[in-house]
C-alpha cells in the first residue's frame, strides 16, 4: 500500500468504511502528513554495546536499523544517535534473543508537540540501573528537552514489549502533550495516539459534536489520558472519565487539576462493569467510547441500547468491530461519521461516528 498515492490511500479507507457504516452524512476525511508523523518510537536494541542497532528484529532475531525511518520526524531521528552513544557510555548490553543474554531490550521514545522527550529503557533486570542513573546527567545535557526518563523491568522472554514494573529516573514522571487548547499528560505506561496532528483533529471533532448536542453530563468510557473528556468540558457540564489503566487515570486527573476543572473527574474501572452498575437515574446525556480494536462488545452495546443515553460518540480503530457494535444498537442511529487517517502508509485508520437515539 505504501506505493499507492496518498490521496488514493485515504479514498480506499473511506470506501472500506462506507461499506460497513451508513451514517446520514459523511464529513470530509482528515488527512495526515505522509511521513514524519509518528510521535513515538518503539526501538528494539540489538548489536554490540559499543555499536548498538535501534529498530526491529527480523524473523531470525537479527537487528535491522530503523533510526532513519521516514515515519519519524527529523527531530526524533536526531535523538537516536545520542541514545546509541548513551548505551555505549552506560555499558547497556543489548539483549540477544537467541542466547537470552544481555540487559537492554527496547528503547521507547515519545516526543511531545513542543519537542520534549520521554525515554524509557526496557531492561531484563535492575542490574544496569546504577549505571543509567550515574550517566543520566550526561544524557540530559545531550538532550536538553529530555523531561521524563524511566526504566521498565521486563524479565520474561516474551514477545510483549514491556513489563509491569516501572522505575522513575527523573523527578518529572509525565510528559506534557499540548493539543489544541488542552494539555494532556502522558505517564510511561499510559497510552497516547502516535499521530499527534490527527489526534488533535480527533479531539476537535469530538468537541464539536459534543457542543452540537449540548449535553449537561458526559461519560468518557475508555478515556485513556482524558483527551476527549478534557476537550469536551464546558462550564456547568459534568464529565466523568472511566479507564482500566491506573497510570492513565493519574495522567488524566493531573490534566483536569492543572486546568482547574472541578466538573471533570476520572475513575479507574472497567467500562462495561461501571456502566452496568449505574442506576438509570444517573445515565448521562452523552457517552463517548474509544475502545481498543476489539470494540465495546455485546455487553456494553446492549447496555447503551437499553439505556437512557441520548447520544453516543464512538471512536474506533477497527471499522469491522464498530459495524458489529452498531448492529447491536439499532435505536442509536449514525448521524454523522468521519474517517481520520491516523495511520498513513498502512491499511489502518480511525473512524468516528455520532449516534443519536431514534
Amino acid at each position: 500500500m505504501i506505493r499507492q498515492p496518498y490521496a488514493d490511500q485515504v479514498a480506499a479507507k473511506q470506501d472500506h468504511c462506507a461499506a460497513l457504516v451508513t451514517p446520514r452524512a459523511w464529513l470530509p476525511p482528515a488527512f495526515s502528513r505522509e511521513s514524519g508523523f509518528r510521535n513515538k518510537a518503539k526501538m528494539a536494541v540489538s548489536g554490540e554495546v559499543t555499536a548498538p542497532r535501534l529498530g526491529i528484529l527480523d524473523p531470525g532475531g537479527h537487528g535491522v536499523d530503523l533510526s532513519d525511518c521516514g515515519l519519524y520526524p527529523a527531530s526524533l531521528q536526531a535523538v537516536f544517535p545520542v541514545l546509541a552513544g548513551f548505551i555505549a557510555q552506560a555499558a547497556l548490553v543489548p539483549y540477544d534473543l537467541a542466547t537470552r543474554r544481555g540487559e537492554l531490550k527496547y528503547l521507547l521514545v515519545t516526543q511531545s508537540p513542543d519537542g520534549e522527550l520521554m525515554v524509557r529503557f526496557v531492561l531484563r533486570s535492575t542490574e544496569s540501573l546504577a549505571r543509567i542513573r550515574k550517566h543520566l546527567p550526561s544524557l540530559a545535557s545531550a538532550l536538553p528537552r529530555l523531561r521524563v526518563a524511566s526504566a521498565n523491568i521486563h524479565p520474561d522472554h516474551q514477545a510483549r514489549v514491556e513489563g509491569a514494573t516501572e522505575i522513575p529516573l527523573t523527578e518529572e514522571q509525565a510528559l506534557a502533550m499540548r493539543l489544541n487548547d488542552v494539555t494532556l499528560y502522558v505517564r510511561p505506561q499510559s497510552f497516547f495516539q502516535t499521530n499527534t496532528e490527527v489526534a488533535a483533529e480527533l479531539y476537535r471533532q469530538g468537541r464539536a459534536w459534543a457542543d452540537s448536542v449540548a449535553p449537561s453530563s458526559v461519560w468518557d468510557l475508555y478515556c485513556g489520558v482524558g483527551g476527549f473528556a478534557l476537550h469536551c468540558h464546558r462550564p456547568g457540564r459534568r464529565v466523568l472519565g472511566i479507564e482500566s489503566s491506573a497510570e492513565a487515570v493519574l495522567s488524566a486527573t493531573r490534566g483536569a487539576q492543572q486546568a482547574d476543572l472541578s466538573d471533570v473527574s476520572f475513575m479507574t474501572a472497567d467500562a462495561r462493569a461501571f456502566a452496568a452498575a449505574q442506576p438509570s437515574s444517573s445515565h448521562p446525556d452523552l457517552v463517548i467510547v474509544n475502545p481498543p480494536r476489539r470494540g465495546i462488545g455485546p455487553d456494553l452495546s446492549q447496555w447503551l441500547e437499553s439505556s437512557a443515553v441520548g447520544h453516543v460518540i464512538y471512536s474506533s480503530c477497527n471499522a469491522e468491530t464498530l459495524a458489529r457494535d452498531l448492529a447491536a444498537m439499532p435505536s442509536l442511529r449514525p448521524r454523522e461519521a468521519r474517517v481520520l487517517d491516523m495511520f498513513p502508509q498502512s491499511p489502518h485508520y480511525e473512524v468516528m461516528v455520532l449516534l443519536e437515539r431514534t
